[in-house]
């Protein structure tokens, strides 16, 4: 078996439960983002500690042997075969539940068994809605699987011993090229890449968009979900984009429509919603959202302009940066001005984050600074540039993008 990269932000999250019964521990995370990877490492993990072999039981529903699980009775009997004859605690891993219909009756009964601890995996927001949450409110906790972040793509790199140049930001664009998809980094060529990419939102349609969505205009979802790549990172109105296919696609679409299509494609974990939050008023903001990618090889395997537009692209994985480590983000407007991100944690501490390419104009740093001058409370304030000559103003902290992302040995928005 191939060794694993160790992706230790996610098992440091998950490691404080993994004894836990009564608690179900629920991964989630788009296609192939390595959530059967990360239970795998928790599996060594208790290996090494000490767990029997025989106590590591797997159900990969979505490999040979367990596709035919479609119903509960199945996976309650498969889930009874593995554990028969087991004496001690027993650590059940299950990937791809949500294929099988109604399991969340299966899973909550052997949770009230009392000797499994049990793991789950889903790749789609429908693990966590209807029966699960209701079954087993306060009884699960959910840990979200991000592609791979700039730190972890290039110790990835190195880890399988592919070449990694010693320009962080040349090594900064290769990522935006490539994403994050932790199978596309052992390829070689940016073309095997882009194909496995393509291969991974095909397979996210046809199990997680066509089965359950029920899409039945394949031919204009497709060009919904093409306009949604191709405007990543920029405020979206869904009565501009209906205008926009009425008058410039002749294809009219009901607003009702593309809030669903635009749902259908957050819920696939393909999109990520960033709402806008006021920063005068304390209120978020209705329709003035932007929407990111999950990963930014989404946009570059369905279109062939290799050109990387800055803008959208920085934002793009400063966004899935935080949400990886835990933050959540806004986009904060302050009066007519905006600040890219207002980022907030578990304990409520805040840090707000500007994203450029560049302020070597100075219109261009006036315009970037202005935004974070204007907030006046104590919290940390980022403008973030791929510039390498670096300045301080008013306080605000000014860090080169590419070497901010990689660092890893303390926590991101840390006074430094």
């Amino acid at each position: 078996m191939t060794e694993l990269y160790t992706r230790e932000r996610y098992l440091e999250k998950i490691r404080p439960f993994y004894h836990d019964d009564d608690i179900v521990k629920v991964i989630v995370g788009v296609r192939r983002c390595g959530k059967s990877s990360i239970m795998q490492m928790i599996a060594d993990e208790l290996q090494a500690q000490g767990i029997p072999q025989e106590n590591l039981l797997f159900l990969n529903l979505d490999k040979r042997g367990f596709r035919h699980i479609k119903k509960a009775d199945d996976l309650d009997v498969a889930i009874e075969r593995l554990t028969n004859g087991i004496d001690g605690l027993k650590y059940l891993f299950i990937d791809e539940v949500q294929n099988v219909t109604d399991f969340e009756e299966v899973i909550n009964a052997w949770r009230e068994e009392g000797d499994v601890s049990i793991f789950i995996t889903g790749s789609n927001s429908y693990l966590l809605s209807g029966e699960l949450a209701t079954k087993l409110t306060g009884r699960y906790i959910e840990f979200e699987v991000f592609t791979l972040t700039f730190d972890e793509y290039e110790e990835m790199k190195s880890f399988y011993g592919k070449p990694v140049s010693n320009d962080l930001q040349a090594e900064l664009d290769t990522y935006l090229l490539e994403g994050g998809f932790p199978r596309a980094v052992r390829y070689d060529t940016l073309a095997e890449k882009r194909t496995y990419v393509e291969s991974v939102i095909q397979e996210i349609f046809d199990k997680d968009v066509r089965r359950r969505a029920k899409i039945r205009n394949r031919s204009v979802f497709d060009r919904v979900q093409a306009y949604l790549f191709n405007n990543y990172g920029t405020p979206l109105s869904v009565k501009n984009i209906a205008e926009y296919f009425r008058n410039v696609e002749k294809t009219p679409i009901k607003e009702e429509t593309l809030y669903r299509y635009i749902r259908v494609l957050e819920e696939a974990k393909i999109l990520y919603r960033c709402p806008r939050f006021d920063m005068k008023s304390k209120k978020s903001l209705a329709r003035e959202e932007k929407l990111y990618l999950t990963d930014t090889s989404f946009y570059f395997a369905r279109n062939t302009d290799n050109r990387i537009n800055y803008g959208p692209a920085l934002e793009n994985i400063v966004y899935l940066y935080a949400r990886s480590r835990g933050w959540s983000a806004s986009v904060g407007r302050i009066g007519t001005l905006e600040c890219d991100f207002i980022m907030r944690n578990q304990e409520t501490d805040y840090a707000y984050i500007q994203v450029s390419y560049t302020i070597a104009e100075r219109s261009t740093e006036d315009r970037e600074y202005r935004s974070l001058e204007r907030i006046a409370d104590g919290f940390p304030k980022w403008l973030l540039t791929c510039d390498r000559l670096l300045q301080k103003r008013s306080g605000i902290m000014h860090e080169n993008l590419a070497q901010f992302l990689a660092l890893t040995s303390s926590f991101w928005l840390e006074q430094r």
